[in-house]
């Protein structure tokens, strides 16, 4: 794309979601680190964690006094030293992981009170990303393509390279608009993790990975929250007058201690597919590295073969 990240427009707010377990990458975490962190927190590739990488790359576009980062306190002995120069508002503390919804709904909230309107683009901190200026041209894109539909939330899909079986896939809709080389698209429908012969056919279809990266308003984020998940939403409502207040952290302990699991994806995003967009994003090579065959995938293409890579444990049976 010939286009440049311009500087930080003041509306824009960033959510970095860092509070999952991680347990499905944990045979390899444990070979680097040595302990069982989960991956976000994990040198990976290179000397830097996921979680740092994330944070470097969602700073190319979106101001680091502007981006909040969720975490869980169980991890605090990981996270703290890599965020020990954020201003506290800006690191959300969840009690407990509760999947992904809760995690999501707090930081609207928190952003919501200061800045209802804001525009929000969410990331998770265990993705690779092959070039992180062409990826959040792409998100500055979205951003812009919202503007005159304020209605919709916007999800980056990657195109594929492969039928892989164990990725959500949207299929994408007509063409909604236009912006600068980036089109937006409306939602057909969400395929979860769809067999081998599905997948060849979404392939063959021009459908998109689902990278689990969005960019909507805080008004039309929260309302399609309150639309699938009523139930997290009301019980979020009673707290949220403890929010910014020195009420805050006990009344979230007591929220979360009676909380089911909620993810965003399954129970929130599947059920308004009319209220989504997707933005095709095609240049960039992305993995979301949930298990350590797909980390090993990633550093062959790319060339790079850690010391780790050859233990037994991780090879292909």
């Amino acid at each position: 794309m010939g286009r440049n990240l311009r500087s930080f427009p003041q509306d824009r707010w960033g959510v970095i979601l860092a509070g999952g377990d991680g347990v499905r990458l944990r045979p390899l975490t444990r070979i680097i680190a040595g302990d069982d962190r989960p991956k976000q927190f994990c040198p990976i590739l290179g000397q830097e964690t996921l979680l740092s990488q994330t944070v470097r790359r969602v700073g190319l576009a979106i101001s680091a006094g502007r981006t909040l980062v969720v975490v869980t306190r169980a991890h605090e002995r990981y996270y703290s030293p890599l965020l020990a120069d954020r201003g506290p508002l800006s690191v959300v503390i969840q009690p407990e992981n509760r999947g992904t919804a809760p995690a999501i709904l707090y930081a609207l909230l928190r952003i919501a009170a200061v800045a209802p309107m804001a525009w929000v683009a969410l990331f998770p901190s265990d993705h690779y990303v092959s070039d992180d200026r062409a990826f959040m041209i792409h998100v500055d894109a979205a951003f812009e393509a919202l503007s005159a539909r304020p209605d919709l939330v916007a999800l980056l899909g990657i195109r594929p390279d492969r039928p892989e079986v164990e990725y959500g896939w949207i299929e994408p809709g007509g063409l909604l608009a236009w912006q600068q080389s980036s089109g937006l698209y409306s939602v057909r429908r969400f395929w979860e993790k769809p067999s081998a012969a599905l997948a060849e056919r979404l392939l063959a279809q021009g459908c998109l990975w689902n990278s689990f990266v969005m960019v909507g308003r805080v008004p039309t984020l929260l309302w399609l929250i309150d639309r699938a998940a009523p139930d997290l939403s009301r019980v979020f409502a009673e707290i949220q007058p403890a929010l910014g207040t020195s009420a805050e952290e006990a009344a979230v302990r007591s929220l979360y201690a009676r909380l089911p699991e909620v993810n965003f994806s399954r129970q929130v995003l599947t059920a308004s597919p009319a209220n989504l967009a997707v933005v095709p994003m095609a240049g960039v090579r992305w993995s979301d590295w949930g298990d350590p065959g797909r980390v090993l995938t990633t550093l062959a293409h790319i060339g790079i073969r850690p010391a780790w890579a050859g233990t037994p444990s991780l090879l292909p049976v």
